[in-house]
């Protein structure tokens, strides 16, 4: 093979190898964020960081593993990016799962060896999209969310008035509310922070100036 600074210019055989498990990977990451977790909740920036992440962790263990690094490393590697906490906002529970897959779902797919056949890689991909849809779309159909509301009709947070507040919230947000919880009270302001609870099943029209959050059963 032709060589430059003692670097081969190309190695045909591990070119396609990553070429088609590179493929492989990317189609199942995209199963897992875009067909089945971007559908129940469209959050953009979460399904941005999950395909650039899976890719580079990908790649990453994948150069890796050609250059000798052994695999005690590379999951070394996996587990830190498994601890990711963006300093910005909290990630859910929910979204810090999805994480977690798509960053194992890269590792597997690039450790993976010749001792592992493409039938048994298959299988293990299949059954981790299998399982998540399957609790996504039959056993855990509704997705509990909340966001953060500043109201100002304080006259309606007493317990009593419950039911007309939850009517109020839904006329304003055009969201199905199941329950609410008052955080805090401020009586200089006349106004509180409460949390609202809904499915996301049930989302019929959201209002952009509203925090939103969300919090799986």
């Amino acid at each position: 093979m032709p060589e430059f600074l003692n670097i081969e210019l190309m190695n045909w055989e591990d070119f396609w190898d990553l070429v088609i498990r590179a493929s492989f990977n990317l189609f199942v990451v995209l199963i897992l964020v875009r067909v089945l977790y971007y559908r129940i909740t469209p959050r953009k920036e979460y399904l941005f960081t999950y395909i650039l992440i899976s890719v580079v962790v990908f790649f990453m263990i994948m150069l890796l593993e050609n250059v000798g690094v052994e695999i005690g490393f590379a999951l070394g590697l996996f587990a830190i990016f498994g601890m990711l906490r963006y300093r910005t906002q909290q990630i859910p529970i929910r979204e810090m799962t999805y994480l977690f897959l798509v960053i194992g779902v890269s590792v597997i797919n690039s450790l993976a060896n010749r001792r592992v056949s493409y039938a048994e890689l298959l299988l293990t991909n299949a059954a981790i999209v299998l399982v998540t849809y399957l609790l996504e779309k039959v056993f855990l159909m509704k997705t509990e969310s909340k966001k953060l509301v500043f109201y100002e009709k304080i006259e309606l947070i007493k317990p009593a008035m419950r039911t007309e507040l939850i009517a109020d919230l839904e006329e304003r947000t055009g969201l199905i509310i199941h329950r609410v919880d008052i955080e805090r009270i401020d009586y200089l302001r006349d106004a509180a922070r409460i949390y609202i609870y809904y499915y996301e099943r049930d989302w019929r029209n959201s209002d952009s100036g509203i925090q939103a959050d969300n919090n799986d059963d």
